[in-house]
């Protein structure tokens, strides 16, 4: 028998639905079983502007490799930041 499920409650604002789904679990609510995937292709995700202290060699040694594969520096250094994150990651979960 399939579990009944909780009624999810209108909620006024982003802060009390943050607090809500903080305090609650998903599964008493949404049956995932039977969600289907959505893709979103115009979500950006937020981005955050940070200061970064590099020397002028590696930067100038990251614009040659960005050059090289024909991509914006910027770019390049936070694939290299997300690639050596999931690398960490991928340790805590073993």
């Amino acid at each position: 028998m399939p579990k009944k499920l909780k009624e999810i409650p209108v909620l006024n604002d982003e802060t009390a639905e943050r607090e809500f789904w903080a305090e609650n679990d998903s599964t008493d609510f949404v049956d995932w079983q039977t969600a289907e995937s959505v893709v979103l292709p115009k979500l950006k995700p937020t981005t955050r502007t940070i200061s970064l202290r590099i020397s002028a060699s590696m930067l100038a040694k990251i614009r040659l490799v960005a050059n090289k594969r024909d991509v914006p520096y910027q770019s390049l250094i936070k694939s290299f930041l997300q690639e050596r994150i999931d690398e960490e990651l991928k340790l805590f979960k073993a």
